[in-house]
């Protein structure tokens, strides 16, 4: 960033094959949140400011959670709860030890925007800082005072938003195209986290941002750019639109099979007919019954702009392998929510879903790292690797692979938001999982076979 004074290139790319190229000047400075060090003293300066409205957030959803797999608290932060705003070493932790300094500084009101891709993604922001704060105040490393600052909504807010635009890494097709134009010294570099930047960002030219009008210190004029401010409530739907229904689940659906089937871009699925078929009954059939119509946006037409323009378009170098990191952490959201919504409604009916149960069929056939054809394949990072992977170290094709612990897998909440078993799904996914499991080319013919099913009926 600072090489290039701060300065980024976004190229949007178009499903008519066109790009559009601009420089983003909006950055006036990059520093990082490191104690005692120059950058954080000028971080702590700005948060004293009280002319400061927002301070926006995207960390991943891993980024919000204090506790390991195990449900133990993270050393840093255990030792950050243990110490006080001094000296904090977790990312949150320092969040935190700032708006104890914007609280020393008069109490000013800010709003604290998560913009990652989660639902209720504010919540999780404030349940974590929240988490901090009382603390601190158990301990009496910080006056009550402060968690009154915090606690109240005139002073301390946390907006939802719904964000969602294709941006992936920075491809190297697009490094060429810029280099042609004359850039020099623009290759990504990998970080620390295993992530790609660049002094540019590819991505899609459908964007949403939708966030809750709650500004206690003056509401940035991000409209005035196509960006949506509403009420809560409007928010949530359409995140839940997004998430649990009509992007994420179709997304995350491609990106498992897309790594069986040894696809290496999103586009390429989407010629693949059994997919298109599959991730349509996805959407229209299983998904649209549960959702809350937001108004704002038609979710039938929003399917119909996923399928049709988004996931299809052949510039977008978007990879299941990429899309498939942390399954583990999403299909809870992006498949239980629907479940459940089956499961308490009074009209339908749980056992008819059949492409959700093939899905999280596929996910255990995925985590065998055995492609349809037989070939090993890496498995995306995901922080439940170490505890799911044992359960297939035996995986052969054409063996028997159902297991007890596989059973006791889909009765795991935290994985898939409710007991697969209780909701009487489990017969059918460990069913499809066996089918998919019998020789090479068995995860396409299940397919085949429960579209085949579904048309039939």
């Amino acid at each position: 960033m600072q090489r290039y004074d701060y300065l980024t290139i976004n190229v949007t790319l178009k499903s008519d094959g066109n790009l559009t190229k601009e420089i983003i000047g909006s950055i006036s400075k990059y520093v990082k949140m490191e104690n005692d060090s120059e950058d954080f003293i000028l971080l702590k300066e700005i948060f004293r400011k009280p002319s400061l409205e927002m301070v926006s957030m995207t960390i991943t959803e891993k980024g919000y959670s204090l506790v390991d797999n195990h449900g133990e608290l993270m050393p840093l932060v255990k030792a950050d709860f243990e110490n006080g705003p001094y000296n904090t070493q977790s990312y949150l932790g320092k969040l935190t030890t700032l708006l104890f300094e914007r609280y020393q500084a008069g109490a000013f009101p800010l709003a604290l925007v998560s913009m990652d891709n989660m639902s209720h993604n504010g919540e999780k922001l404030q349940n974590s800082v929240f988490a901090y704060v009382n603390r601190w105040v158990e301990k009496q490393l910080v006056p009550i005072d402060f968690s009154e600052y915090i606690l109240n909504s005139g002073k301390v807010t946390f907006p939802w938003t719904m964000i969602d635009k294709i941006t992936p890494r920075p491809d190297a097709k697009i490094e060429a195209l810029l280099e042609k134009d004359g850039l020099e010294g623009i290759s990504p570099s990998q970080t620390l986290k295993h992530t790609f930047v660049a002094p540019y960002v590819n991505g899609e030219e459908t964007e949403y941002l939708i966030i809750e009008d709650n500004f206690p210190n003056g509401r940035p004029l991000l409209d005035k750019t196509g960006i949506i401010y509403t009420k809560r409530g409007t928010v949530n739907k359409v995140e839940t639109m997004k998430v649990t229904t009509c992007l994420n689940p179709l997304h995350t659906a491609l990106a498992i099979f897309g790594c069986l089937f040894d696809y290496h871009f999103i586009h390429e699925e989407m010629r693949d007919p059994d997919l298109v078929s599959l991730i349509k009954v996805l959407g229209y059939q299983e998904g649209l019954p549960v959702v809350m119509n937001p108004e704002i946006i038609n979710p039938e037409k929003f399917i119909d702009e996923v399928i049709n323009t988004r996931l299809a378009n052949p510039f977008i170098p978007d990879t299941p392998q990429r899309i498939a990191t942390d399954t583990s952490q999403k299909l809870s959201v992006r498949y239980g929510e629907t479940i459940k919504s089956y499961v308490a409604s009074s009209t339908l009916n749980p056992h008819s879903l059949k492409i959700i149960p093939l899905v999280l069929a596929g996910w255990l056939r995925y985590l065998s790292g055995i492609k349809d054809t037989g070939e090993i394949f890496e498995v995306s990072p995901d922080p439940m690797l170490p505890v799911l992977q044992p359960l297939f170290s035996e995986f052969k094709l054409g063996k028997t692979n159902a297991t007890q612990e596989i059973e006791t897998l889909l009765r795991n909440e935290k994985i898939f938001g409710l007991d697969l078993v209780e909701a009487g799904l489990a017969d059918s996914i460990i069913s499809m999982y066996e089918e998919m499991s019998t020789a090479p080319g068995a995860v396409r013919l299940t397919i085949k076979n429960v579209l085949s099913e579904i048309k039939s009926n």
